[in-house]
């Protein structure tokens, strides 16, 4: 069947935003409050595709359970109300998203970040009105990989699963738009881990920069 692309679809942390350096020094800020030295960014970046917790299992605290818990929280209210000093899009998507709305075709975010944090930051982007859907990590009762969520987008945007492309840089972000027929393509200049292998992800194509999605893009218009 030919393909009618109608809508990019991206995944947020590591794909559209780099959000490395807030959530890096909300996390530096957090462990200095509870007592402990700040971490290496170069070692925790690759885990923020899995959640802020993921990036404190990574600093090797040797502590506990309940002092990981106190951390997190501490770091996500300290990246709420700080949500965009230090980042921004990555270099190159600015001009992809204009390319994309140039050529009549919707984009939207899928992430599995919180509403509480990504309609903050959808606002400081300035692309809460460019957006043709934006679904969070806790609007639908299942995340990805689950294909709930690329369903809702697609409700949302008004359009057809099989007409999407969603583009992450982790392996559930591939699952989850395989599981509804999208085409998916690997950021692979995200935030992947050394235990990362996209080349065995079944992606269309691996991207090593922001620019070779209006590349790839080209193509099947």
């Amino acid at each position: 069947m030919a393909f009618y692309l109608e809508c990019v679809l991206f995944d947020l942390d590591g794909t559209l935003v780099d959000t490395a350096p807030d959530l890096i020094a909300c996390l530096n800020s957090a462990l200095n409050v509870h007592g402990f030295e700040a971490v290496d960014s170069k070692k925790i970046t690759p885990y923020i595709s899995h959640g802020a917790g993921a990036m404190i299992k990574q600093s090797d605290l040797k502590t506990t359970q309940k002092t990981e818990a106190e951390i997190l929280k501490t770091m996500l209210l300290h990246y709420e109300t700080d949500i965009l000093r230090y980042g921004g899009f990555f270099d190159g998507i600015e001009a992809t998203l204009r390319f994309i709305e140039q050529n009549g075709l919707k984009w939207g975010v899928i992430t599995n970040k919180q509403k509480r944090f990504t309609e903050p930051l959808a606002h400081a982007l300035n692309i809460t009105e460019r957006v043709a859907c934006l679904i969070s990590g806790d609007t639908t009762s299942n995340s990805k990989p689950h294909p709930e969520p690329m369903l809702a987008g697609c409700e949302q945007a008004g359009v057809n699963p099989k007409n999407c492309v969603y583009i992450g840089d982790a392996k559930h972000d591939m699952m989850a738009g395989q599981s509804v027929n999208m085409k998916t393509l690997a950021a692979v200049y995200g935030y992947l881990t050394p235990k990362d292998r996209p080349q065995t992800w079944g992606a269309e194509a691996l991207l090593t920069a922001p620019t070779e999605i209006k590349a790839w893009i080209k193509t099947v218009l």
